[in-house]
């Protein structure tokens, strides 16, 4: 019976494990910063001991992101009250070792002879959290709560697009990255954070001399800028059409069929912000974003794991149901206070997305007999060659990072 029960509980079914045995990851990349960094990137992975699992290596850098960036929210929830200097500081240092353990991961996978599936998609999955925190500590860094909507529009397009380089790759099953993508993206962001932890993050509201306008305003022209580049190169996915029979997807699915979970997401964030009587997304921004981010995540998982597995993705999902109740509540002149159900979709999000990343994660180690966190072997049987050298599974866009970044934010 606990035998039976637990297969019951499988998110994976057998298919769709045998078909992730199969995956192998495809990525092309004309990052222009991505080339300059790659002598540092290589150093550090020279640095790195054998016996550190490239998986650790993701997740502490994740820790250390979200950790610093909790740290800024706790000043300045709604990026509006100027937080510390050295709040904005920790956050462009958490953010750089972020993003430098995160680029060798996969070379590290690559020094040690483990590379699987399960890296990738346990990087795409540290990305998806990531992308939340790095997105709304950029926003709050450059006082952007002075302004709700360009706030909201901000953050959730960084959410979006995210997901975009996703449905791309599902589409297309090739990863790509146009010239300013992610690593553009991310030191950006670090600058900003530097710039308010020199200067002050009062800086972002002052006007510039001739056109008369606040900093912040530059800086949502630039991130605009970026976002419209990618959007221009997600949308030529429907001209070129997908990989699969007929020009569909990956699965054999429609195209447009990711659009529905994203939609699920982003239209009721958009409507119950815009007609909350509380004002809730003014009132407790960060909340309302770290909650709606989660339920982002979690769909963005699922949209990697068929991706990976080939297989159709599943529209209706259980993180939804905290948008859901704070939509009803609405719609029922807020019955309940609507702090209370924001704060329940945070916290049912959170456990929901923990829960289901642990369950793949625990069914992918199982029938690919790996650890997660740990190389299964002593250093005498490393393979310490180049780090350059090739991988059969997850050779990333940089030659290296078996699994890297997928698009998106402020991320």
């Amino acid at each position: 019976m606990p035998i039976l029960a637990y297969k019951e509980q499988r998110i994976l079914s057998p298919q769709q494990l045998r078909k992730l045995s199969e995956h192998k990851y495809s990525c092309f990349s004309a990052s222009l910063l991505d080339p300059l960094l790659q002598p540092w990137w290589n150093w550090l992975v020279s640095q790195t001991p054998l016996w550190l699992a490239p998986n650790l290596i993701t997740i502490v850098g994740l820790i250390l992101n979200i950790v610093t960036t909790l740290i800024l929210i706790c000043y300045s929830p709604n990026g509006v009250e100027p937080p510390p200097r050295w709040t904005c500081f920790l956050c462009a240092l958490g953010l750089f070792v972020y993003q430098s353990l995160d680029s060798i991961d996969g070379k590290q996978a690559r020094r040690t002879n483990t590379s699987s599936p399960l890296g990738e998609l346990f990087d795409h999955g540290c990305d998806s959290i990531s992308t939340i925190f790095v997105a709304l500590s950029a926003c709050i860094s450059c006082q952007l709560g002075h302004y709700p909507n360009w706030l909201f529009f901000q953050c959730f397009c960084a959410i979006a697009l995210f997901y975009c380089a996703h449905w791309q790759t599902y589409v297309s099953g090739t990863m790509r990255f146009g010239r300013i993508d992610v690593t553009e993206a991310q030191f950006s962001i670090i600058a900003i954070h530097l710039v308010s932890a020199v200067l002050g993050p009062e800086i972002w509201l002052t006007k510039m001399p001739i056109v008369g306008v606040s900093w912040n305003y530059t800086i949502l022209v630039f991130i605009t800028f970026g976002y419209t580049l990618n959007i221009i190169n997600f949308l030529k996915m429907f001209i070129e059409g997908g990989s699969g029979k007929n020009g569909s997807s990956v699965a054999g699915t429609s195209v447009l069929s990711p659009s529905i979970p994203l939609t699920l997401v982003v239209l009721p964030a958009l409507m119950i912000a815009q007609k909350s009587p509380e004002n809730i997304f003014t009132e407790h921004a960060s909340v309302f974003i770290l909650a709606f981010g989660m339920v982002a995540a979690k769909i963005t998982n699922k949209l990697v794991i068929a991706h990976m597995t080939k297989a159709e993705m599943e529209y209706l999902d259980w993180s939804l149901l905290g948008p859901a109740l704070l939509f009803l509540n609405q719609y029922f002149n807020c019955i309940v206070p609507e702090i209370w159900l924001l704060w329940f979709t945070l916290a049912w999000g959170t456990q929901d997305l923990l829960r289901y990343c642990a369950q793949v994660c625990l069914e992918i180690c199982q029938h690919l007999r790996i650890d997660l966190f740990r190389i299964p072997y002593g250093p005498k049987v490393l393979n310490t060659s180049s780090v350059g050298s090739q991988s059969n599974v997850g050779a990333d866009k940089n030659g290296g990072t078996s699994h890297r970044k997928s698009k998106s934010k402020a991320h």
